[in-house]
């Protein structure tokens, strides 16, 4: 299983930079299209896309993307409050959880 990214020229540009491969180029126009090609990807295990390019996205559509399991999608960028939760959900393990847990 590969880690890919979606989105724009300047976000997958540091993915490119460390190394990623799997790099897709979207804009509002075509979206949809991209990620879905990506989500389609048998070989890709995480898709990383920017948090913000998620509201490119229709209500259900996003739903059903960022309840994926295969690939897990990682939205980054925007409200880290939530980096519990990304963490957990994309490796299945809660690594703050403290003994008072």
């Amino acid at each position: 299983m590969e880690i890919a990214v979606v989105g724009s020229e300047e976000f997958v540009l540091g993915f490119r930079l460390a190394g990623l491969r799997r790099v897709f180029v979207a804009d509002e126009s075509n979206y949809q299209s991209v990620i879905g090609t990506a989500m389609s990807d048998a070989g890709i295990g995480i898709l990383a896309v920017d948090a913000g390019d998620l509201r490119f996205l229709p209500h259900n559509v996003r739903t059903r993307v960022l309840d994926s399991i295969r690939p897990v999608v990682v939205p980054v960028g925007g409200d880290e409050s939530d980096l519990r939760e990304k963490v957990k959900r994309a490796i299945g393990v809660d690594l703050y959880k403290t003994e008072d847990e």
